[in-house]
């Protein structure tokens, strides 16, 4: 969740660590510090806030070529400048920056706090500094090591010693930490955007692996202090990927490239001459896939709703059992791994957590488990058997727009290739292309007619809750909905089975709250308008996405028309409106639509 930062060469340390901090300020933002060790020891300096506030902050003239930084996402103690990062020893000679959460940190301190130590803070990562501090070695690393040994949790850390003003010393165990590689002088973060300005060649590190890392370059080693020999590989995110390159925010920028981002997720994909899809990247051949007798699917948050629609898409393309289920709950309920299941992780990040630890409980009994993932050379890219990159670009706005668009094509795309091995028909199968072939335009149309969703923004930017409802395969788009008008706009929103209203929810409804009501034009097309007419009996407000040659004309309600596509494709359209309310509404309400309160893009802790 935190951003993590480091330098070391020859230039002042702390200009790249408040342009590598300002790039990562979406991995968290309730505060901001850096330690910048120079001739005259270790300047630190941190902030409650965004990173805007630790640069004002800054002394005039911080001339030391070596330093950490971070941001943070708070979780032990409340956003105040004494639970900043980085955090020191009671000497001042240690600088720690941390993401992850140690879980014995309550037994640690309460040691520490024993053997005589103050503490000023209510962080698990102040303890860290004092572990390494109080660790009798000789060497930075011998002392790192020393103190993982007491560690139990997870953790990226890049550490500084007055004592070895040459180098950072950096660890991983279940969170992100990469060494960027530059000339004559290096670099360390918890994502490669804060190292593209500077460099495309980089080090993802491993669980269990450590690095020390100097200006002339750097050496990776395990816990045995064996050398692991990493080398660089070469990454294609430019920095100009990472601007607003005009837009207000991030996510109407994202937003707005759907189109583009959908395209390049299927190019290439479509194989019309056997009516299928070619994803190579699973690693699985066509007896392999066709041993499969289900379909897991596990993602969290906007990652699991959509992973109910692929859900569903593999069901009614290759009529192959499958569900979706939060990875975040996974691996607690002591899940039951089978040889002829075929589980599916999915991640914007490849770094989420929960998402990560149900890969290693799918491995560790021996399953097969594949990913579809945005960011190459992630942790679960690496981690899993075989996958689909989303191909959708960096994501910079915490809600996740075009990268949760690409999942769904690609879950299309799988279960299209599914299908095929199984009892898809080749004219069917040409179906599903020629729709996919669609989908980008059709996205571009939506975009284009925003600019009428205006008074629904109003209604929705007004009220303190909303209804989202929706069937079968409307159901998984009316909880992204909801999800995506909470995180943003904060007006508390819920999403339920259209069918279940009458079993409860129902009493909820009231002339204050409107009721967003998916209504595509299908099987169930008369179903969802019943359960609209009972709303609207109930004098509550209503909204409806709909399909061209849907009649809702007497109930005299508002409507966003979404573009027809095949029936299995149809989510992925309904969706793009649920995306632009959200955000118009937020806009209205003057949030900050890119960085929400309480939430950051990178989910790295449990």
């Amino acid at each position: 969740m935190c951003g993590i930062v480091g330098y070391v060469g020859r230039k002042a340390a702390a200009p790249s660590l408040i342009e590598g901090l300002t790039r990562l300020e979406y991995r968290g933002y309730d505060s901001a510090g850096v330690a910048v060790l120079g001739p005259k020891g270790t300047t630190r300096v941190r902030t409650v806030g965004r990173v805007r506030a630790l640069e004002a902050a800054l002394p005039k003239r911080l001339s030391g070529r070596i330093g950490i930084g971070h941001t943070r996402w708070a979780t032990h103690g409340p956003a105040e400048e004494r639970n900043a990062h980085p955090h020191s020893s009671a000497d001042g000679r240690i600088s720690v920056v941390h993401n992850g959460i140690i879980d014995n940190a309550a037994n640690l301190r309460s040691a520490l706090e024993a053997e005589g130590v103050r503490l000023s803070s209510d962080t698990d990562t102040e303890a860290v500094a004092h572990l390494i501090a109080r660790a009798e070695a000789e060497t930075l690393e011998d002392a790192v090591l020393d103190a993982l040994g007491r560690l139990s949790g997870t953790y990226a850390l890049a550490v500084l010693d007055e004592r070895h003003p040459d180098r950072i010393v950096v660890a991983r165990s279940g969170s992100p930490l990469i060494v960027g590689v530059g000339e004559k002088e290096m670099f360390v973060a918890s994502d490669v955007a804060a190292l593209v300005q500077h460099t495309n060649r980089v080090v993802h590190l491993d669980d269990g692996e450590l690095a020390t890392v100097t200006a002339d370059g750097f050496v990776t080693f395990d816990r045995d202090s064996n050398e692991t020999g990493r080398v660089p590989v070469e990454i294609s995110v430019a920095a100009e990927d990472l601007e607003l390159s005009g837009h207000e925010h991030y996510m109407l920028k994202e937003l707005c490239e759907q189109p583009e981002a959908a395209a390049t997720c299927l190019r290439g994909r479509l194989d019309e001459r056997f009516a299928t899809a070619r994803l190579d990247g699973l690693a699985l051949d066509a007896r392999e896939l066709r041993s499969f007798r289900r379909v897991k699917i596990l993602g969290c948050g906007s990652a699991y709703y959509v992973g109910q629609v692929g859900a569903q898409l593999i069901e009614d393309l290759a009529r192959i059992p499958a569900d979706a289920e939060a990875a975040s709950e996974f691996r607690y309920r002591r899940p039951i791994i089978e040889s002829d299941t075929l589980y599916v992780v999915v991640s914007q990040s490849g770094e989420t957590a929960d998402t990560a630890f149900a890969v290693n409980e799918i491995k560790r009994k021996g399953g097969r488990v594949i990913g579809l993932v945005n960011v190459v050379g992630s942790s679960i890219a690496r981690e899993v058997d075989g996958g689909v990159y989303l191909h959708a670009g960096p994501e910079i706005a915490v809600a996740s727009t075009k990268a949760l668009t690409n999942m769904a094509l690609s879950f299309a795309m799988l279960a299209l290739h599914l299908g095929r091995l199984h009892d898809l028909s080749f004219a069917d199968g040409k179906r599903i292309i020629a729709g996919l072939e669609r989908i980008p335009a059709q996205i571009q149309d939506i975009i284009d007619a925003s600019d009428g969703f205006a008074p629904i923004v109003g209604k929705l930017a007004q009220s303190t809750s909303a209804f989202y409802i929706g069937r079968v395969r409307g159901f998984p788009v009316a909880r992204e909905g909801a999800q995506k008008l909470k995180e943003i706009s904060y007006v508390h929103a819920e999403a339920y089975q259209t069918s279940e209203l009458k079993h409860g929810p129902l009493a909820l409804i009231n002339p204050d709250m409107p009721t967003v009501a998916i209504v595509p034009d299908d099987e169930l097309t008369q179903r969802n308008i019943a359960a609209c007419e009972q709303v609207l009996a109930r004098k509550g407000p209503l909204v409806a996405i709909t399909h061209p040659g849907v009649d809702l004309a007497h109930l005299g309600v508002d409507t966003v028309v979404v573009p027809k596509n095949e029936p299995e494709l149809d989510p992925i359209l309904l969706t793009i409106p649920t995306q632009i309310l959200a955000y118009r509404a937020a806009v209205a309400l003057g949030h900050d639509v890119d960085k929400p309160r309480n939430l950051a893009k990178s989910v790295t802790v449990e």
